[in-house]
């Protein structure tokens, strides 16, 4: 009674049910992923919108996308109406420290911004993806537009900071240094951990994408199956971290993407093949199960 569980809430982008190997991927490799899903509670048929500024605005709202004003993911139809009241701010006022570590990509503009929807600790890039950029107010930080995955320049609450390494290990890191430092002071915690992976561009540490290319896949099919075994790396250093900080008996860990299977295709020695595993007819932007049905895995 009284209790205030830890909430963390990873949502990777454009990553589809096809994509994991415990639920019928043959290539990629998610071992800690699969572990995670064999201790969760598993949602079957768990729905989203098919993009990603009207899912992310659902989850902060509890609202459908349309009733928030987000329409699409560019041209100003991603900024969430500030009428809204969004989940950090509800946390806020129970007393949690509220964190968010990634994508935010409901508004760049700075009523829009998420230090003003809730968030205390923010570290995030603009627009839809790192290096994206849009006419009116959707654009990441000039720097990267040239450098997209490595050595990022971040927003860390206000403030643009140089980073060091492949963009998702520095979100997680970012994420579980902040985690320990709440945890410490005996703080209950709300993380918001939305990397942009696997998005597009597909870009990939060669130590990831390198198995592919000997396996015989094409550069970008490399790419985004790396970015796919990373993600499974740093799920696997949080699992390892929250076992080793004695916060699994009270975290609430969610695993779950923002829309259907991006990347649905490429080449494997020089034949075009399928990189969809997920037995629908459709993946990311389209209305039918393809493009909202997603993996969605609740561990507590």
């Amino acid at each position: 009674a009284g209790s205030r569980p830890n909430i963390i809430l990873v949502m990777t982008d454009d990553e589809g049910i096809g994509d994991l190997h415990c639920l019928g991927n043959p290539v990629i490799r998610t071992p800690h992923i699969d572990r995670l899903y064999t201790q969760s509670t598993r949602f079957t048929d768990f729905h989203v919108s098919p993009t990603c500024s009207p899912t992310r605005s659902s989850i902060m709202t509890g609202r459908h996308e349309f009733q928030n004003g987000v329409t699409h993911t560019i041209l100003e139809r991603e900024r969430m109406t500030l009428d809204a009241r969004t989940l950090p701010q509800a946390l806020s006022d129970a007393g949690y420290a509220t964190g968010i570590f990634g994508k935010w990509h409901l508004g760049d503009e700075e009523p829009h911004q998420p230090h003003h929807r809730g968030f205390q600790e923010v570290f995030i890039h603009g627009a839809g993806g790192i290096g994206q950029a849009y006419d009116c107010s959707c654009a990441d930080a000039p720097p990267n537009l040239e450098n997209k995955y490595f050595d990022n320049v971040i927003r860390h609450n206000g403030k643009f900071v140089q980073t060091p390494g492949f963009c998702t290990d520095v979100f997680f890191r970012a994420a579980l240094g902040w985690v320990k430092s709440q945890k410490d002071a005996g703080q209950p915690f709300f993380v918001y951990l939305t990397p942009n992976a696997p998005h597009g561009p597909m870009i990939a540490p060669e130590k990831y994408k390198q198995r592919f290319l000997d396996l015989g896949y094409d550069e970008d099919s490399a790419g985004r199956m790396g970015m796919l075994e990373n993600i499974d790396d740093n799920m696997g250093l949080m699992l390892e971290k929250l076992d080793e900080w004695q916060l699994v008996e009270n975290t609430l860990l969610i695993f779950m993407t923002d829309n259907g299977q991006a990347g649905r295709s490429g080449t494997l020695n020089g034949k075009k093949v399928s990189l969809d595993f997920s037995g629908f007819k459709t993946g990311k932007g389209s209305p039918y199960e393809g493009g909202t049905h997603v993996p969605a895995f609740w561990r507590w």
